[in-house]
C-alpha cells in the first residue's frame, strides 16, 4: 500500500463552506488521498463557564460565538458531501465526542479518525471501533498505557487501525519531533505508524516518511495568515503540492531494501570493470581479477 497523505482542513475553513471547497480543491490539486475535518457538538466538548467566558471572534465575543462561528451542522457536511464525490476525493473526520461521532455515522464515510485528544475517551473509542472502518490513532499527548488500551480495544473487535505519531504542539518546534517514535511504536504494537504534524515547513514531514511512515496527515490552509489557531501550523497551497510531490518521491526511492546489484548496473559494471577478467563462484558470486 501506498503512502496514504491527508490534507487535514480540520476547522481552517472558519465556518465556510466555500472555503471549505477550496481547500478540498487543493487537496485534489496536490494528490492527497482523503481530505479531514472536525467535529464537535459544542455543548458537550466545554463547559457554560467556558463558553460564556469572553473571546473576541469574527462571530461576537464570546467563547460560544467563536466556537459556533467555526462549527459545520448537516446541511453544510451534506455539501461537503455531494462535492467530495465530485471530485473524487474520500472525506472522514475526528469526532469530539459521542454524539459528534453518531453525527458522521449519516454519512457513508470510509474512514474514522481518533484525535489526540480523544485516545482516553474509551467510550468515544468503543463506539469507533465498533463501526470496523479503517481508523487513523493519533498518538499525541498519550502515554504508553493510554496508546496501550486503545489498541487493546481495537485490536479485541477487530477494527483495522493505523497508529500516528503526532506532537500535540501548535506549532511543533523541530527538536521535539522525536521521529524515531514511529519506529518504536511500530515494533512494539506491529502495526502500521503514520505520522500527523504540527510543525513549520516540510523537511520533518519528508523525514517521516524516509523512516517509513506509512501515512502522512497535514493541516493546509489557504494562508497562514487567516484567522484561526491551526493556521500557523498548516502548509499553503504551493507548500502542500510540493510536499506530496517530495513524499511521493521518496516513497519510490525507499525501494524494498535489496542487497543485490540493481539490474539496470549490470551494463555499467561490465563497461568499467572490462580491463578485469572474472571468473563465477558459486559460493562466492563475481570474482574479478586484473586480466593478464
Amino acid at each position: 500500500m501506498s503512502l496514504f497523505i491527508i490534507a487535514e482542513i480540520g476547522i481552517n475553513h472558519n465556518g465556510d463552506v466555500d472555503i471549505a471547497k477550496q481547500l478540498i480543491d487543493v487537496a485534489v490539486d496536490a494528490g492527497a488521498n482523503a481530505v479531514k475535518f472536525q467535529k464537535r457538538t459544542i455543548d458537550l466538548v466545554y463547559t457554560k463557564e467556558f463558553l460564556d467566558s469572553p473571546r473576541e471572534s469574527p462571530w461576537g465575543t464570546t467563547q460560544r460565538h467563536q466556537k459556533e462561528g467555526l462549527e459545520f451542522g448537516f446541511d453544510e457536511y451534506h455539501e461537503i458531501d455531494r462535492y467530495c464525490k465530485q471530485k473524487g476525493i474520500p472525506w472522514f473526520a475526528s469526532a469530539w465526542d459521542l454524539e459528534s461521532q453518531r453525527f458522521l455515522q449519516r454519512f457513508d464515510l470510509p474512514y474514522n479518525k481518533i484525535a489526540s485528544a480523544m485516545i482516553v475517551h474509551e467510550q468515544l473509542l468503543n463506539e469507533v471501533a465498533s463501526e470496523k472502518k479503517y481508523t487513523f490513532i493519533s498518538t499525541g499527548m498519550s502515554t504508553i498505557r493510554d496508546i496501550d488500551r486503545a489498541v487493546e480495544i481495537f485490536t479485541k473487535v477487530g477494527c483495522p487501525f493505523e497508529l500516528m505519531h503526532c506532537v500535540s504542539t501548535y506549532p511543533m518546534a523541530d527538536e521535539d519531533a522525536n521521529l524515531l517514535r514511529i519506529v518504536k511504536l511500530r515494533e512494539r504494537y506491529g502495526c502500521k505508524v503514520g505520522y500527523s504534524g504540527h510543525e513549520v515547513g516540510l523537511s520533518i514531514s519528508y523525514a517521516a516518511v524516509a523512516l517509513g511512515a506509512t501515512s502522512l496527515e497535514r493541516h493546509i490552509t489557504l494562508s497562514r495568515a487567516m484567522y484561526g489557531s491551526d493556521q500557523a501550523a498548516s502548509v499553503e497551497p504551493p507548500g502542500f503540492r510540493q510536499l506530496v510531490g517530495a513524499v511521493r518521491k521518496i516513497e519510490k526511492a525507499l525501494g524494498d531494501g535489496s542487497l543485490n546489484m540493481n539490474p539496470k548496473e549490470v551494463s555499467v559494471a561490465k563497461k568499467l570493470r572490462a580491463h578485469l577478467a572474472w571468473e563465477s563462484d558459486s559460493l562466492e558470486g563475481t570474482v574479478y581479477q586484473p586480466k593478464k
